[in-house]
C-alpha cells in the first residue's frame, strides 16, 4: 500500500514534515508512506491551464502531483495554520488536484501538529469535501499531537512512547479504512 504524505509547511525544520516522517518510521510491514517534496515547485494556480481537454497543458510539476496522487491509496495531509487558514503554498497544490480525476474519493487522514491550528483544520475539512475527498475521521488527529512542538526531528518522534503510540494508532485505523474501501 503506497500511502502519499502531505506537509502543507514549507519550513526546513516544519513539525508537520517530521511527523509525516515520524508515520512512515512506524508504518506497519507492506505500507510505505512518500512525503511529497513538490510543493514549493508548484506553480500558482491557474485555472486557463487546468483543462482536462488538453492535459499536456499542464504544468510538468502538477501532472507529476496528479500522478503521485493518482498512485496513492491514500493521503496524509499535516499542514499548519498561518493568519487562521490553510498554508498558502499548501492551498495552491489543493486547487491543482480540484478539476483532477485523481483526487475524488481519495481516503485522507489529517495530522495536527500545532496547539492553535483550529482554524485551518476546519478550512481543510471544508475545501476537501468539496473535493469529495474521503476524510477518515477516526485516522484524523484533531488534538493537536502532544510533544511534537518540541522541535523534535522525526526519529526523536517515532522513539517518544505517547507520540508513537498516538501515530501508530491513527495508522493502524487509516489502513483499515484504505484497505475497505471500495474500488
Amino acid at each position: 500500500m503506497r500511502i502519499l504524505a502531505f506537509s502543507g509547511s514549507l519550513r526546513t525544520a516544519s513539525s508537520n514534515a517530521a511527523t509525516l516522517q515520524a508515520m512512515s518510521i512506524l508504518a506497519p510491514p507492506g505500507v510505505d508512506i512518500v512525503l511529497y517534496e513538490g510543493l514549493a515547485r508548484l506553480p500558482h494556480f491557474n485555472p486557463d491551464l487546468d483543462r482536462s481537454e488538453a492535459p499536456e497543458l499542464l504544468p510538468p510539476q502538477v501532472r507529476e502531483l496528479r500522478r503521485q496522487v493518482g498512485l496513492a491509496s491514500g493521503l496524509l495531509i499535516s499542514s499548519p495554520e498561518y493568519a487562521h487558514g490553510v498554508a498558502g503554498s499548501f492551498k495552491n497544490a489543493l486547487d491543482w488536484l480540484v478539476a483532477s480525476l485523481e483526487f475524488p474519493g481519495k481516503p485522507v487522514a489529517l495530522i495536527n501538529t500545532a496547539p492553535r491550528a483550529v482554524h485551518s483544520d476546519a478550512q481543510l475539512r471544508e475545501i476537501l469535501a468539496t473535493m469529495s475527498a474521503r476524510v477518515i475521521a477516526g485516522a484524523s488527529i484533531t488534538a493537536p499531537i502532544s510533544g511534537v512542538g518540541r522541535n523534535l526531528d522525526a526519529q526523536a518522534i517515532a522513539a517518544d512512547p505517547e507520540l508513537s503510540r498516538q501515530l501508530r494508532q491513527a495508522l493502524g485505523v487509516f489502513v483499515e479504512a484504505v484497505v475497505a474501501a471500495p474500488e
